[in-house]
């Protein structure tokens, strides 16, 4: 199958993606890019939607390695929630510092929501940059608080 590419705007960044009919194969920040195609549900997140993209796949998900599984457990962590290094070190079985180079590896975030995965002391890194990590968080916290507003009119 074809790998097609596209980007859509988030905030002050590009989110790049390289994806086909089955998986997405990697998620790139760039702040220079040219709008294309990319699956609906990243447009949507990347627009400030509460969508759940776990509904996407990601090659990094198909194999039997220690990386593999941490992404699973991320996987599991909820739009608009947190977990800590620690937290997912010890649901799988390995040490924080695995989790931390897992999620510095990972090569699809969104759809293995990484920014999700915080430090028990602050926020902790992000390869594309804590930046980005905190727009992330933010927004989410935003749609959150829409959802809840939503119920509570309901």
């Amino acid at each position: 199958m074809e790998i097609v590419s596209g980007s859509c705007r988030f905030g002050l960044w590009y989110v790049q993606i390289w994806w086909n009919d089955t998986a997405v194969h990697r998620v790139h920040f760039s702040t220079t890019a040219i709008e294309g195609d990319v699956p609906p549900l990243i447009r949507k997140y990347c627009g400030g939607q509460p969508v759940d993209c776990s509904a996407l796949d990601s090659f990094a998900l198909h194999d039997d390695t220690m990386y593999s599984r941490i992404y699973k457990e991320v996987r599991t962590v909820q739009y608009g929630t947190t977990k800590t290094y620690g937290e997912i070190a010890e649901n799988v079985g390995t040490a924080p510092r695995v989790v931390g180079q897992a999620m510095a590896r990972n090569p699809t975030p969104l759809v293995i929501p990484c920014h999700r995965i915080v430090a028990v002391n602050g926020i902790g890194g992000f390869s594309p940059s804590v930046e980005i990590k905190e727009a992330l968080l933010g927004m989410e916290a935003k749609g959150m608080r829409k959802i809840l507003q939503g119920k509570k009119s309901s």
